[in-house]
């Protein structure tokens, strides 16, 4: 099967490098966004991750024979250790899968759910006053099961070439050696008051009660026994036994909002193969994540809407280019926000929402003089518009981004998190737990109306993740990208791959062009780019504009003739290494 009818049928149905030099290189390829390098340039294979020890270990593991799927386990082992902030083992992740032999495109759901104890009440304090979403995110009560070992084992058993254990080895070594703590990690931590508040972060990440500072050497000898148990017993090692007791005390005893979760939730927890969605734009094909996600499914409208305007012919930075994209972005989020979440529980109309017809009179509603302000959700074919409220609520997280493809030319795009940055700021056996369940809805009901992203015990909390996988015009694999950020994920990964397909930049001046991001209301401006001169011209058109930092962490790996090309976003301190 070609990736072309793959894509159809899913539409219808370096352990050996140094830390201190890695360190330092870290320093090296951070720049200010609007300075992209050259891309990073392989022959055989590629990984662009978001720390280099991480895309070391990867690189490490392709050049001993090891598939994209293997690659992305070792480093993503990494991740949790040197960018705890962002990952780990106590989160989640959607994966995007690609079989160059076959062209099949699979996406795995490692998304955390609710403990089967949550209802809409969970957010709702005593007196009847629902929490804040700050005074939700901390402790026990935001804690969904992890999922992201269950994924990665799923995947593995279908794709793995290298022993499960092996992957382990460079973060169990890291661990227990020590790793030198990067720029961004010390950053997080001085910029996260309220982990000193929780004794187990407090006791690995601060030293006499000051912030570690970046190019301290840090070990984590707890971190490492978990690995190694997980290493030799496998993800049961995980969902079962002592490690999955001691997170649901941890989740249950915790001082500060204490949960529900126990070990039968852990037990329980199930990894899911999902349907990718996939849709055409232009001569190419996209392919992302669906629900419980949102991602793929918003990034797939707004492209399908700017389809309908020339953004080719208007460039990259342009008044006309960005007050359309913003636009677009109205419409699709609008409708993310009454239709999408997690489709085991609620009738995602999918395919309506992609349904040309319903894109073309959607994208009808777009005026290149004037903006619509605050854009309406539409009636998509087969939905039922009246069935649910609008929700809303948006706010960032901490994410991470993997892009691989292999000397076999399979490929991953792999988004994987803890939602903000330290999670729920509990800390077992040297990692952190999630608070993802607060990407529910707060509310269960607004105006009498049910909300479909609302607490439901079992059910997975809509995602923002947008995993993606772009196709030349012959269905052959062009693209592997990603990004963390939030919402403003949909904005970052949309607008790289309108710079990647309409503009044609190499993937390293696609992840690092300015952003700009529109989530049905003002339209957001990255701070300290040239995109601020045209806050002007779009307030003329109709726009609130903000101009404000816009930290995406895009990472991606294209196919090119002789090769491959890699870009790490110059945001972050991530970076491409091949072979």
């Amino acid at each position: 099967m070609t990736a072309r009818r793959a894509h159809m049928t899913a539409r219808l149905a370096f352990p050996t490098l140094l830390a201190a030099a890695i360190f330092l290189l870290s320093l090296g390829m951070t720049a200010m966004a609007g300075e992209p390098s050259p891309p990073a340039r392989a022959t055989k294979a590629m990984i662009a991750a978001a720390n280099p020890l991480a895309a070391g270990a990867g690189r490490d593991i392709l050049a001993a024979g090891g598939s994209a799927i293997d690659a992305a386990i070792a480093a993503q082992m990494v991740l949790g250790l040197v960018e705890p902030q962002s990952s780990g083992i106590g989160g989640g992740g959607f994966l995007l899968h690609y079989n160059a032999v076959t062209g099949a495109i699979e996406s795995f759901d490692g998304r955390e759910v609710a403990p089967a104890a949550a209802d809409g009440d969970l957010f709702r304090k005593e007196n009847g006053e629902l929490m804040s979403w700050p005074e939700a995110a901390s402790g026990g009560l935001s804690v969904g099961v992890p999922g992201l070992l269950r994924m990665l084992e799923l995947a593995h058993r279908k794709h793995g070439r290298l022993p499960w254990a092996r992957l382990f080895e460079p973060a169990i070594r890291l661990a227990d050696e020590g790793f030198i703590v990067s720029p961004r990690m010390a950053q997080s931590i001085a910029g996260n008051g309220d982990l000193a508040d929780f004794p187990a972060a407090r006791a690995y990440f601060f030293d006499g009660g000051a912030p570690l500072e970046a190019g301290a050497r840090l070990r984590n000898p707890a971190y490492a026994a978990s690995l190694r148990t997980i290493a030799a017993g496998g993800a049961d090692a995980f969902y079962h036994g002592d490690i999955a007791a001691d997170i649901a005390a941890a989740v249950r005893g915790a001082e500060r909002n204490p949960g529900a979760m126990t070990v039968a939730d852990l037990e329980t927890y199930e990894a899911r193969q999902r349907p990718p969605v996939c849709a055409t734009y232009r001569i190419h094909a996209v392919c992302g994540m669906g629900p419980p996600s949102s991602g793929g499914l918003t990034v797939l409208q707004i492209l399908g809407l700017v389809e309908y305007f020339d953004i080719a012919g208007e460039g990259a930075n342009s008044l006309a280019a960005v007050h359309l994209i913003a636009e677009a972005s109205r419409l699709a989020f609008a409708d993310r926000a009454l239709f999408m979440a997690d489709s085991d529980f609620t009738d995602v109309p999918t395919e309506g929402l992609l349904d040309r017809g319903y894109l073309a009179e959607r994208a009808a509603l777009i005026r290149r003089d004037k903006s619509m302000g605050k854009a309406g959700a539409g009636a998509p074919p087969g939905s039922n518009r009246r069935a649910y409220a609008m929700d809303g609520r948006e706010h960032g997280n901490s994410t991470s981004h993997l892009a691989v493809v292999d000397a076999a030319g399979n490929a991953v795009s792999f988004t994987t998190s803890i939602e903000r940055a330290f999670g729920s700021r509990l800390m077992v056996r040297g990692f952190l737990l999630n608070n993802q369940l607060t990407d529910f809805s707060f509310e269960a009901e607004h105006n009498g109306e049910p909300v479909a992203n609302r607490v439901e015990g079992g059910k997975r909390p809509r995602s923002s993740m947008a995993p993606s996988l772009a196709f030349d015009s012959d269905g052959n694999l062009l693209l592997s990208l990603g990004s963390p950020g939030g919402s403003r994920i949909i904005g970052y990964v949309t607008l790289a791959l309108i710079a990647s397909l309409d503009w044609q930049m190499d993937p390293q001046a696609a992840v690092a062009l300015a952003h700009h991001v529109n989530r049905n209301g003002a339209t957001d401006l990255e701070v300290g780019s040239a995109l601020e001169a045209l806050a002007p011209g779009l307030e003329a058109l109709g726009h609130e504009v903000k101009i404000r930092p816009l930290n995406s962490g895009l990472h991606a790996v294209r196919i090119v003739a002789g090769g491959l090309e890699g870009g790490a976003d110059p945001r972050r301190e991530g970076v491409a290494l091949g072979q």
